[in-house]
């Protein structure tokens, strides 16, 4: 659970509420089986051939709605940009565009080829972007 919560950076605290009935589910749908365990009172789990084919299943679905994504995120955050003024904002509509292709891309280049340099290559590269972009709009905020 405690693994659970690192990798979601908090975003979801499984319980053993949540977590055991679902490893129950699992097991009795035949999608893992029970292994040995040489701690005691300790359960692991390992996926039998047909919970690979689900995780097969799941990792395909979430790279179709990846792509989904990458084609519908930008005209979606235009979206809040064109309402409020359309034809002032309208030269940097694809800048704007650009740049959430870009930041999705950059996600899915990380997840096959992430190494500790390029992670934290990135995430200085983020965090100065990000801030760059607060200073900004805190400056044209004051005019």
């Amino acid at each position: 659970m405690e693994t659970i919560k690192k990798s979601t950076d908090g975003r979801w605290e499984p319980s053993p509420g949540s977590v055991y009935p679902l490893l129950s589910w699992l097991q009795k749908n035949g999608y893992t089986d029970e292994v040995p365990s040489k701690e005691s009172g300790v359960k692991r789990y390992m996926l039998t051939e047909k919970g690979k084919r689900l995780f097969e299943e799941h990792v395909k679905f979430k790279e179709k709605l990846q792509k989904k994504l990458e084609f519908l995120a930008p005209p979606i955050i235009s979206a809040f940009w064109i309402s409020a003024h359309p034809e002032k904002l309208r030269p940097i509509r694809e800048s704007e565009r650009r740049f959430v292709k870009a930041l999705l891309s950059l996600r899915k280049t990380l997840e096959k080829n992430s190494t500790e340099r390029a992670i934290k290559e990135v995430g200085a590269f983020l965090d100065t972007t990000a801030k760059r972009i607060e200073e900004l709009s805190e400056r044209i905020e004051r005019g």
